[in-house]
């Protein structure tokens, strides 16, 4: 990580741009920019008029080009006059593949090496850039899969889609032997957070959809920045991989801003909670699923993720494997990288466990819920640990522990139980003994279990009709709505206090810009009197204004656990102005609660946290109220007055 790297970044009134203005494009080279995007975007249009599905399904690898050199013109992105002529250069490689790709013909698809593609983002419909290497050995015709290794990078404040497309044309990093290395862009540089750790898993799916990968062989790996998102990954997703490696970075926020920023950190106490979202030594018990690799320069800085790291993973029973650069500062040794390839490579060779005799999964919230087979449904309180113990025994029994658990569930796919089909199933949840059903001819089994009072039974937990529940990927807080399909919804009147009109129109632009910067894609916007069903039952809708401006949050206004009137807002047993205040909220959506609503919003952190990953983390729960008194500034959007999570129903607590 660079810039980022002490007191000087720590004054919340003195922020700098992130990124950086860019140099101005002298008018020539502007004018042969823009022509070139416009016969590419020409090219563009005709291969759209293709009744060819092949065709359609190539026609991301050649917009990452056009999309690239455009945002890098009109939002003043290329930071050195040597990057003018590098956009130059991927307008004439994006318009290669346009004509190859208009004549029926893909060559890039088939070429070993380097390669930059891309995909449709499920987000923002923005088109995605992600780089490949492609080992020399990959048989296009052949059967056999391959190994998959995921190298997240490091931090660049300066990595445009253009810097990031031209550094995969032209570096390599790792090329272990017979193994495709996936690069995701991981929309800038966010640690590979949010809508970055969506980025992952769909350039990751893009991967798998055009070449052929072993689903056990697939690795997390990183360095800096990516050393903190390999710890990300391999805590919330420890059952798809076959190793993690990371390398320096950051494993936490407090710690790492006291040793690294010298920062003085007051959070508020639902800051503090919210830190669990990505704080990996709560989750390190799930590594119990993930064998890990770590890796520090013996006098790096940031050998303090992986001490960290180590400590947590001792708690819990779990030596760690850190492999320490001697005398190394913040890069890789070369002897040290020999003995990690090694250790990676005898891993990949046994590969990915698909059916642990034992599974432990740890959970703050519902968001990442998942071991292999155990699934936890449901959680006394989020933000609190949660655990689940699961061992298939002899005897056809299974004995599981539970902690902060209300409901969980075992899943085992055709031919995966090894359990006895013809016996019955015994699983004692908690010490009670329960008779599960047995698994099935196909050698599936499948069970659900929940708490009624304070006895476990089989079978999932019922509810009283229109009764929400927190679950997974409906469980918040506020920045979760922007991990899947969002739409801005403006409104068409104007709000009832001027104050709160002027506000949400700021925050609304802001949220806008913002989501370019710093997510890298185009928010789409629609007025509330364009929505239809088919965007209520296709994504979360952020609502902004209040109920006399904007038709839908009029439409659910009463349907909301925070009422809001011309004249106050009420929460609970407490009321707020509502000439100089406003709700901030996330909750399911009256009209699809498949989905979210979001009343005035974008995603929580602000300018002060782009100068250092580590900060990067929500800055508020479930809903607030800001009084707009303050203005709006680089924390917060305002004061905010009160703040808090719904409980596991979606009520006021």
């Amino acid at each position: 990580m660079t810039s980022a790297d002490g007191p000087a970044d720590n004054k919340p009134d003195q922020v700098r741009r992130i990124p950086a203005l860019g140099v101005e494009v002298p008018a020539a080279e502007q004018q042969q920019l823009e022509q070139g995007l416009a016969k590419l975007q020409a090219s563009l249009g005709q291969l759209r008029k293709s009744r060819d599905a092949r065709i359609k399904a190539l026609i991301p690898d050649v917009e990452i080009y056009h999309r690239a050199v455009r945002c890098a013109l009109e939002y003043q992105e290329f930071f050195h006059e040597r990057e003018i002529g590098t956009g130059l250069n991927l307008l004439k490689q994006g318009q290669e593949r346009a004509d190859q790709l208009l004549k029926g013909e893909a060559p890039w698809t088939r070429q070993t090496g380097l390669v930059v593609r891309g995909y449709i983002s499920k987000i923002d419909q923005t088109v995605q850039p992600y780089g490949l290497v492609i080992p020399d050995n990959y048989t296009f015709s052949g059967k056999s899969d391959y190994r998959c290794d995921l190298w997240f990078h490091g931090r660049g404040e300066r990595l445009s889609e253009v810097n990031f497309i031209n550094q995969q044309q032209s570096r390599v990093q790792y090329t272990p032997a017979d193994t495709i290395v996936l690069h995701p862009y991981g929309r800038y540089s966010n640690a590979f957070k949010f809508a970055g750790e969506i980025d992952v898993l769909e350039a990751l799916e893009s991967t798998k959809q055009n070449y052929r990968i072993d689903e056990d062989r697939v690795s997390v790996r990183g360095f800096s920045m990516g050393g903190a998102a390999c710890w990300q990954f391999a805590v919330h997703y420890a059952d798809r991989w076959f190793a993690a490696n990371p390398g320096a970075g950051f494993s936490e926020t407090p710690l790492f801003l006291k040793v690294f920023q010298e920062e003085k950190l007051k959070p508020t106490w639902y800051e503090e909670k919210l830190w669990q979202l990505y704080d990996c030594p709560g989750y390190a018990l799930n590594l119990f699923q993930c064998p890990t690799v770590a890796y520090s320069g013996e006098i790096d800085r940031q050998k303090q993720a992986a001490d960290v790291m180590e400590q947590a993973l001792k708690k819990v029973g779990i030596d760690m494997v850190h492999i320490i650069g001697p005398d190394t500062a913040h890069k890789i040794h070369p002897d040290s990288k020999v003995i990690i390839e090694e250790k990676m490579d005898s891993l990949a060779r046994v590969g990915r466990q698909r059916v642990p005799a034992t599974i432990h999964l740890v959970a703050y919230t519902l968001k990442y819920n998942r071991m292999a087979w155990v699934t936890l449904d449901a959680m006394e309180e989020e933000w609190t640990q949660a655990q689940i113990d699961a061992r298939l025994l002899s005897g056809n029994r299974v004995d599981v522990k539970t902690e902060n658990v209300t409901a969980f569930s075992f899943k085992m796919a055709a031919g995966e139980s090894p359990l006895d089909m013809t016996q019955p199933v015994t699983v004692q949840v908690d010490g009670r003994k329960l008779e599960a059903p047995r698994p099935l001819s196909d050698r599936s089994w499948e069970v659900s279990f929940h708490k009624s009072g304070d006895s476990w039974q089989v079978g999932p937990a019922t509810y009283e009709p229109g009764q929400l529940v927190k679950k997974h990927n409906l469980q918040g807080p506020i920045d979760d709505a922007f991990m899947d399909s969002f739409i801005f919804v403006s409104p068409s009147g104007t709000c009832a206090s001027p104050t709160v009109d002027k506000w949400v129109q700021s925050e609304l632009e802001h949220a806008i810009v913002h989501w370019r910067q710093q997510f890298r894609g185009d928010a789409r916007v629609m007025k509330d009197a364009e929505i239809t069903d088919k965007e209520i039952a296709s994504s979360n809708l952020v609502l902004w204004g209040d109920p006399q401006s904007n038709q839908l949050i009029k439409k659910i206004a009463d349907q909301l656990p925070i009422q809001w009137t011309a004249d106050a807002i009420t929460v609970g047993d407490k009321q707020y102005p509502a000439d100089h205040c406003a709700p901030v909220l996330i909750f399911p959506n009256p009209l699809n609660p498949e989905k979210y609503v979001v009343i005035n919003s974008g995603f929580t952190y602000r300018e002060y946290a782009y100068l250092n990953n580590a900060r990067q983390v929500p800055m508020l729960p479930d809903w607030a109220i800001i009084d707009l008194r303050t203005p709006a500034g680089s924390q917060y959007p305002g004061k905010v007055v009160d703040a808090n999570f719904f409980d596991e129903f979606w009520r006021l607590k």
